[in-house]
Formats: C-alpha cells, structure tokens, sequence
C-alpha cells in the first residue's frame, strides 16, 4: 500500500520526525482557510501540493506557491482536477513554506536480493533519486542493515558518515532523523520510507519537506488502524471487483485480454501476445487475470466478466494448462459465462493443453458458441486473437471521420517496432 504525502507526512509526525505546518484540503475553500491559519500563525509563504501517488507533480504543475490565503484557494482551484500521469488530483496538502539553507535525501527499503534492509543517504536531496544515482552514483551512499540489529545510534552514525556529512550539530540531527525512519519502517512494517528531500533551515532546524511510505499489506492484520490509509476513489473498479471475486487482476493499457492459470503462465503469455501484437498492427496485452491454480467454472465465467468489462478489449485469450485445475473445468466455466452474458460480444480464442485437454475442446465444440476459437499451441492462439483484436480496431477506427489515417498510421507504427 503506498501512502499519499499528507498520510507519509502524519505517520513521520506521530513517531517524532519534525515536518512542517501542513493540513489537507479538497476544495479551494478549503485550501484559503487551511492558508490563512499558517499565515495568521506566522507563516509568510505556503505550497500547495496535489496530492497523488506518482512522481513528477512539481514539472506537471501540481506544486504552487502563494503568498496569501486567497492566492492559496486560486492555486488549489488550478492543481485539483488535474491529470498527472493518468492520476486525477481529489485534494492538495497545503504546506507551510522553509526557508532551506540545504536538502538531503534519506531512505530505508527492503533488499530482497540481500535478504536485508537497506539504507540509502545523501547530502543531495531534492532531485529524483534514480537520476541521483545514474549521475552521481559516489553521492549516494548504500548501507545494508541487519534486519535483527536494527539501525541503533552507532549505526545511524555510520549511515551519515558514509554520507559525507562532518562530525557536529548537522550531522547529529540528520543521524536523530534516521533513528525516527527507522522505527517508522519497522513499527508500521514499511518497505520503503523515504524523506525527500530532507532540510536544514539557516536556524539549523531539520525538517522532513517531503516523503514517500510503502507498507507491506501482509502485515495488515497487525495494523487495525491502516483501514483509515486505504484510498477508494483511486482504485481501478475493474481491479477492486476481480479482488473480491479472489481474482489477480491487473490492468494494462492494450487490446487484448489474457486468462491464465498460474501467474508464470500469463506473464509467459503477456510476452507472447506482445511479440504477435508487432505483427498485427501493435497490438498489446490489455490485462494480466491469474484464476489461480485450484479456479472453477463460476471463477473463470466471473474472470471472463471483469476481462469483458473493459472497453479497450478486442479479443480474449483463454491459455490454460490443466492441472488442479483441469481443461474441462475451464472449458465449462467459457461456456457459462458467455450464456450468462447476453451482451458478451468479446471474441474469444482458447488454448487448452494438460489434464482433460481433449474433454475440453469436446464441450466447446459441442457448445458451437460462435465467436469461440479453440487453437492448439500458445503462440498460434496469440498471433491468431491480435489479428482479430487488429480487424476489429481498424473497422471502428474506419467508422470514425479521421479513423482510415489514423489506422495507417496506427499501421506505420506497428511495422516501425517489429
């Protein structure tokens, strides 16, 4: 579960990490009052922030500076509604403005690869940390933490000194904000914390400006209170409803939807239907839908259903290899779902292979549903469903004013990747 900055910026304040003044507002109304409470408290400058979980806001237009609270409600008013890289802004943190003498960067995450957590510093915050680390990779100092030590004073202290940071007050305070992160990572059971950047005011106060909180949800059970850290309006519909039918769905931005069983197997065929979408004018998978290795025929009519939903899919690709789960389960499930549907339109191309194949392809031959294809291997059943995902684009893209130069250039494209 990632976290928004203003939830980031609460959960850093209740474990004792200094942040700035800030509070959150989803009306411009309500970002002019939230600003003339910080400029009646003192504050001569206040930021309002969109409040999204991507980066890239600040060159987006999602990050404003305003000097009075009516400034504050104009710039608020600009920023909510915005679409930055495909996330809508439903409300801005408006954050007291700092006077920084110097930014930092800090981090903890978890290191699967080392089997250990890993600590990140530098004395150059403020600039994005993959850029950070290309350019300047000596800047950026990597530190493995014992996940049964922890990080305690000594070793906060090493974390800074690899940094570069002198021995006095500075480095004594960014070494008392590494202390605060990491009980925020192992309290809140956190892969990632983040404070980017990190500043040090001309008064020498340190302060967390912004940051970044991943938690793990597997160990949701042990955090009643993370319910209230759950974003509903940010949800994919078609995600949250394969998520309570027990379905691993994911959304993707192609054509063709894909059904599996087992997650290797669709990730397989993801990369398939790729390769054959470079044939078939682009074409690209639409989702990635694991049933699961123990599925039955209603989870896979109710897989069908979600994958349908979908307006940009053209066609289906059903690959299944039976083993719990057997082909004719699957076969059955297909059946149900499209004379459940009345409106199913989708085509549908199946390859079934393993335990009880040939039963499978029996009940779909015998259902005769028209727009069902059975193909015998994985890469014909995938160049087979992107040329009927391609024939379909092209015909609604000929029936639009501008589709015939759109679906050649579409066309162009497509040719200039394979």
């Amino acid at each position: 579960m990632d976290l928004y900055e203003y939830q980031a910026r609460d959960l850093f304040d209740r474990h004792g990490i200094p942040v700035p003044p800030g509070a959150l507002a989803t009306t411009p109304d309500q970002a002019r009052r939230a600003a003339q409470d910080m400029f009646d408290r003192g504050s001569r400058l206040v930021v309002v922030k969109a409040q999204v979980k991507t980066g890239g806001r600040g060159k987006a237009g999602g990050v404003k500076l305003a000097r009075s609270a009516e400034e504050a409600g104009a710039r608020a008013a600009e920023i909510l509604g915005m679409d930055i890289k495909g996330h809508t802004v439903r409300a801005v943190l408006i954050a007291g403005g700092i006077e920084i003498a110097s930014e930092f960067y800090v981090s903890f995450l978890l290191d699967r690869a080392e089997r250990r957590y890993l600590a990140m510093c530098s004395r150059h915050g403020g600039m994005d940390i993959e850029a950070l680390a290309a350019e300047h990779p000596e800047a950026l100092a990597r530190i493995g933490v014992d996940p049964l030590q922890g990080v305690t004073d000594d070793v906060a202290a090493r974390i800074v000194e690899a940094a570069g940071f002198e021995p006095g007050p500075l480095a004594d305070a960014v070494a008392s904000v590494i202390g605060g992160l990491w009980e925020v990572f192992a309290a809140e059971d956190a892969t990632l914390v983040e404070v980017n950047p990190l500043v040090a005011t001309p008064e020498g106060d340190t302060l967390a400006l912004d940051g970044k909180v991943s938690l793990d949800d597997n160990a949701a059970f042990r955090h009643p209170g993370r319910a209230a850290f759950k974003d509903t309006a940010d949800v994919d519909p078609l995600e949250a409803r394969a998520k309570e039918a027990g379905l691993n769905y994911v959304r993707l931005d192609g054509q063709v939807g894909v059904l599996g069983n087992g997650a290797g197997l669709v990730m397989s065929t993801l990369d398939v239907v790729a390769a054959a979408g470079r044939r078939h004018g682009g074409m690209r998978p639409a989702n990635f839908l694991d049933l699961g290795g123990g599925s039955s025929a209603g989870m896979m009519a109710t897989g069908l259903e979600v994958v349908a939903s979908d307006p940009q899919v053209r066609a289906i690709l059903v690959n299944v290899f039976g083993g719990i789960t057997s082909c004719d389960t699957i076969a059955a499930g297909i059946v149900a779902a499209v004379g459940s549907l009345p409106d199913f339109d989708r085509p549908i191309v199946v390859r079934l292979d393993g335990n009880n194949a040939e039963l499978g392809r029996a009940i779909l031959a015998e259902a005769g549903i028209d727009g069902v294809r059975v193909v015998d291997t994985m890469d014909a059943a995938a160049d087979v469903v992107t040329a009927i995902a391609q024939q379909i684009t092209e015909r609604r893209d000929s029936a639009r004013p501008d589709g015939g130069q759109r679906a050649a250039a579409q066309h162009v494209t497509a040719q200039q990747e394979a």
